[in-house]
C-alpha cells in the first residue's frame, strides 16, 4: 500500500507538467476572443495568414501561362485569314478578336486567339508550315504555380477565419462588439472576393492560351487616286468657293471702294477743266 502510495506521489508533478504543457500547446493556436460587454472587442488571431501554407503535396500539377506573337508579310489577306481560321477550329480555339486598319500603303490584320493549353503548340507548328518569314515569332510560357498555390492557401486561411468570425457575430451580446466583428468580417470577404477574382483569372489564362497574329500586305499605290472627272468636279466647285470669297471681301471694303470712285470722278473732272483752259 505504502508502494502505491510513493508511485502516485512521484507520478503527480510529472502528470502535473503535462497538463501544462497542453494547455500551452493550445495557446498557440488561433483564437479569436471577444471579451466581456463593457470592454473593446478584441482580436487576436496568431496564424500563418501572412505567408503561405507549407501543406504541398509532392506531385503539384504546374500552371503554366502560355503566349505567342507573330507577325509577317502576306500576298493574300483573305487566304492567309482563311487558313488561320482552320487552323484554329481544328485545334478547338476562338478568333477572340480580328481589326484591320489600313495605313499609307499596307493593309494590316490583328487576330487575337485563345487555345486550349494542350493544343496551343500544334496550332503554333500549323500556322509557321503556311508562313514562308517571319517579321517577328515569340512564344513565352510563364510559372503561376506558386503564385496559384499562395493564393489557396491565403484564400482557405481566410475563409476559415470568415467562418469563425460568423461564429462570434452568432455568440455577441451588444451592439458595439456586433458592429466590430461585421467590420472585419466585411474586410476578410473583400480580401476572398480578390483572391478568388485572381484565381480565376490564372485559370482561365492557364487553360486556354492566347496567340497574337499580326500579318499585312504590302499595296501598290502610293496614296489616293482620284478621276479625272472627280477632279473636274472639284475644280469648278473650288472655283464657286472662291468667287463667293472674292464677293465676300468686296462687301467688306465697299466703303473704300466709294471713297475711291468719288476721287477718281473729282480728279477726272479737274484734269478735264485744267486742259480746257
Amino acid at each position: 500500500m505504502k508502494l502505491i502510495f510513493s508511485f502516485f506521489v512521484l507520478m503527480l508533478p510529472l502528470m502535473c507538467s503535462e497538463s501544462n504543457s497542453d494547455d500551452t500547446g493550445y495557446a498557440d493556436r488561433e483564437e479569436i476572443v471577444v471579451e466581456p460587454s463593457g470592454s473593446s472587442l478584441k482580436q487576436s488571431v496568431i496564424n500563418n495568414d501572412s505567408g503561405a501554407v507549407d501543406m504541398v503535396s509532392e506531385d503539384v500539377e504546374q500552371k503554366i501561362i502560355k503566349e505567342s506573337y507573330l507577325h509577317f508579310e502576306t500576298q493574300d489577306l483573305d487566304k492567309t485569314y482563311s487558313e488561320i481560321k482552320q487552323i484554329v477550329l481544328q485545334n478547338k480555339g476562338i478568333i477572340q478578336s480580328d481589326n484591320a486598319n489600313k495605313s499609307y500603303n499596307t493593309i494590316t490584320r490583328h487576330l487575337t486567339i485563345r487555345i486550349p493549353t494542350n493544343t496551343f503548340q500544334n496550332t503554333i507548328d500549323s500556322i509557321i508550315k503556311h508562313v514562308a518569314y517571319f517579321d517577328t515569332k515569340s512564344i513565352s510560357a510563364r510559372d503561376v504555380t506558386e503564385e496559384f498555390i499562395d493564393l489557396e492557401a491565403r484564400l482557405k486561411a481566410k475563409q476559415t477565419l470568415e467562418k469563425r468570425y460568423l461564429e462570434l457575430l452568432a455568440k455577441a451580446n451588444n451592439v458595439k462588439d456586433m458592429l466590430e466583428i461585421e467590420r472585419e468580417l466585411s474586410n476578410i470577404r473583400e480580401e476572398i472576393e480578390a483572391k478568388q477574382g485572381r484565381l480565376k483569372y490564372l485559370d482561365n489564362q492557364v487553360s486556354l492560351s492566347t496567340i497574337n497574329i499580326e500579318f499585312y500586305k504590302q499595296t501598290a499605290e502610293t496614296g489616293i487616286t482620284t478621276s479625272y472627272g472627280k477632279k473636274m468636279w472639284n475644280a469648278i466647285g473650288s472655283g464657286f468657293d472662291g468667287l463667293s470669297v472674292f464677293f465676300l471681301g468686296i462687301l467688306y471694303i465697299w466703303p473704300f471702294i466709294i471713297i475711291i470712285i468719288i476721287v477718281f470722278f473729282v480728279l477726272k473732272r479737274w484734269i478735264n477743266k485744267k486742259s480746257k483752259k
